[in-house]
């Protein structure tokens, strides 16, 4: 009964002020809506979003999510090997990095929707489409961080390392690893709500399902709410995966922190 109060007490802590910050806004933008101060097609009240949202349950949390989730989970992932692979070269291999890290930089400037066509010429109306554009809009962050992780390595051990007579692959592997992990997970969550973002975005200009694709439809249709109730779903999926990745940390930093005390 004290676990549970002193739980209940911490959770109050920390986020007793947005809970707070929340009802606000929400009670806000629901009276501004009834009361007429803001057109109901510009701003949807959230009562009639929440409507929205049971009524095109089947197929808000049908198709259209399953899709969304498999274009995020499957770019990301490719992201996630991709970018890791590519940090770990380039740190390894200052050559590589003078030739890679340009390109890297260069990959984040051309726009999105500028490219997404290309993507739907090469792969088509299918899914690879918008993992191509999700994989873009994701492995950044993780390269980016990964190999700045890997670059602040602790000099001190890696000098004690090296006098006793370790390898470079030793040493990577037990010194510049686990100092790099704080910052490669930081990358991880950063990528993954951008994994959201670009599964949006490919579905938006190239689909035929997803919550992106639904948006669109509508948005063309005029219908709000039902726009709203997607818009918050893609929200709420970005939480959720932002959620995975950092319980996902916590578990392997504190693994960490057990087997080196």
């Amino acid at each position: 009964m004290r676990n549970r109060q002193s739980l209940i007490n911490t959770l109050i802590g920390q986020y007793g002020l947005f809970v707070l910050l929340l009802l606000a806004v929400l009670g806000g933008w629901e009276c501004s809506v009834r009361l007429g101060w803001v057109p109901f097609f510009i701003l949807p009240a959230p009562t009639s979003v929440a409507h929205a949202l049971g009524e095109d349950a089947s197929l808000l949390f049908g198709r259209h999510l399953a899709a969304t989730v498999s274009e995020s989970a499957l770019g990301f992932l490719l992201s996630v090997c991709v970018g890791t692979l590519l940090a770990v070269l380039m740190h390894m291999y200052r050559t590589l990095n003078k030739a890679l890290y340009p390109f890297v930089i260069v990959s984040q400037t051309v726009p999105l929707i500028a490219l997404s066509p290309v993507f739907i010429m090469w792969f088509g109306y299918t899914i690879w489409s918008k993992v191509a554009v999700v994989f873009l809009t994701a492995f950044f962050p993780i390269v980016v961080s990964t190999y700045d992780g890997l670059g602040k390595g602790d000099a001190g051990y890696r000098e004690l390392l090296q006098t006793m007579g370790a390898s470079r692959w030793a040493i990577f592997r037990k010194v510049q690893v686990p100092l790099a992990l704080p910052s490669f997970f930081s990358g991880l969550k950063l990528s993954v709500v951008y994994s959201v973002v670009g599964a949006t975005i490919g579905e938006w200009l190239g689909g035929s399902e997803g919550l992106g694709y639904f948006s669109r439809r509508m948005s063309s249709s005029l219908k709000t709410d039902a726009m709203f109730a997607s818009v918050f779903l893609l929200s709420a999926l970005g939480v959720v995966f932002f959620l995975i990745i950092a319980f996902i940390e916590h578990l392997t930093l504190r693994k960490r922190r057990t087997d080196y005390s």
